[in-house]
């Protein structure tokens, strides 16, 4: 289902750029290198990088030479290397964006930190938690800032489910359920699948429990009551699905009961007949007075809702929100307007947060370094409570 998403904000990014004239770049816009040659690129950074006036896409770097100078001239990029650390040796790069898989996110981040260039890593951060500390630490001590590619945390809707959360309209939160699933699945052959790479699904898709934590402002679970991992048979040390059931502690002291699903090999419906096209990332929320849905939030710019029913009436009303909103709605954006746009993606409000604070100023909103320490840390333990080797640790591929 990702990859239907991307696909489908590659088209509404393509809409957008049509519609929309590309902005005329500053004198000293910063100049983006891109690590790997990953197919999220274009929705990711390209063409969010083509419509901020602060930054121009100066290069990507490929393993394979012929890809990086083909894509380079695809997206009109200003030169292309024929390595990654070619790429972080060039002084004229400020910023770099990592899109390797899971398990280089580590190697190439920390490189490219110590080369001086300001980092946005795509999720998961790292392999595990301990990385992820020493990466922050290396930030801190070289004086560069780096950032965790969790898009959706950026859109405006995210903002408004928090604020309506944290209301006190609708109570305490009670319960929360997180999914993301993938169906048709995830192909057989994708690098997720493989455990030397950081694969499986509680990695992969680690928005549900970015939803969760984000939801409750939790750093790390109280209880973890049960997790389950239905495993690959190609290789059993990769989750092909997770379960998760956690109990967090809210502000106030009291209890959270949380339930997490991620299936990179969702099964198909009516008999196996049809793929969920609709299972799309999602979070409800039970508070004392509500239940609160928050329907695609991973990638709302596409499509989204936040449906709040009252749990005395039974009465739904829905709430949407595309610019604007609590966070960015008094913030005179990069392009002139007040509150950004509607049109632009998850991924293009990032790129709006990850400038300003590249550029010294307060970003609306940003993702601190101690909170992607405790997400990773988080999946670790979900890992080692189903019995499953931490990623990046060495273990028999037949445990």
């Amino acid at each position: 289902m990702a990859l239907v998403l991307q696909g489908a904000t590659f088209l509404h990014q393509y809409l957008g750029a049509f519609l929309h004239s590309a902005p005329q770049k500053s004198p000293n816009a910063l100049k983006l290198g891109v690590l790997s040659s990953a197919q999220i690129n274009a929705a990711a950074v390209i063409h969010p990088v083509e419509t901020h006036p602060d930054v121009i896409l100066y290069s990507i770097a490929s393993r394979d030479a012929a890809t990086a100078t083909h894509t380079a001239k695809q997206y009109h990029f200003t030169r292309s290397h024929d390595s990654y650390q070619a790429l972080l040796d060039d002084p004229a790069v400020d910023i770099v964006y990592i899109s390797t898989p899971n398990g280089l996110h580590y190697e190439w981040a920390a490189k490219a930190i110590q080369a001086g260039k300001h980092v946005l890593c795509e999720k998961p951060f790292t392999s595990n938690a301990e990385e992820a500390r020493a990466l922050i630490d290396q930030a801190k001590e070289k004086g560069v800032t780096i950032e965790e590619a969790f898009h959706w945390q950026f859109h405006p809707a995210a903002h408004a489910f928090r604020h309506i959360l944290e209301s006190g309209e609708y109570g305490r939160i009670i319960r929360t359920e997180a999914i993301m699933t993938a169906s048709p699945g995830v192909p057989k052959g994708d690098i997720r699948w493989q455990y030397d790479l950081a694969g499986g699904s509680a990695m992969d898709m680690t928005y549900a429990l970015s939803f969760t934590r984000y939801a409750l402002r939790s750093q790390l679970p109280k209880t973890i009551h049960s997790v389950t991992a239905r495993r690959s048979a190609a290789d059993p040390r990769v989750d092909e699905a997770m379960y998760a059931y956690l109990t967090f502690e809210d502000a106030q002291g009291g209890e959270v009961h949380s339930r997490i699903y991620t299936d990179m090999a969702r099964a198909w419906a009516v008999g196996g007949l049809v793929p969920r096209f609709w299972e799309l990332p999602s979070i409800e929320v039970e508070t004392d007075k509500a239940i609160i849905f928050f329907y695609n939030a991973m990638m709302p710019h596409l499509y989204h809702y936040i449906a709040i029913t009252d749990k005395t009436t039974g009465k739904t009303k829905c709430h949407r929100q595309y610019q604007g909103g609590p966070l960015w709605g008094d913030v005179t954006t990069s392009d002139g307007a007040r509150g950004g746009q509607s049109a632009w993606s998850t991924y293009r409000w990032q790129l709006e947060a990850f400038v300003d604070a590249v550029r010294g100023k307060t970003p609306a909103y940003w993702i601190p370094g101690e909170e992607s320490i405790w997400q990773m840390e988080c999946i670790d333990r979900l890992y080692r409570a189903a019995g499953l080797p931490v990623r990046g640790e060495q273990a028999d591929a037949k445990e």
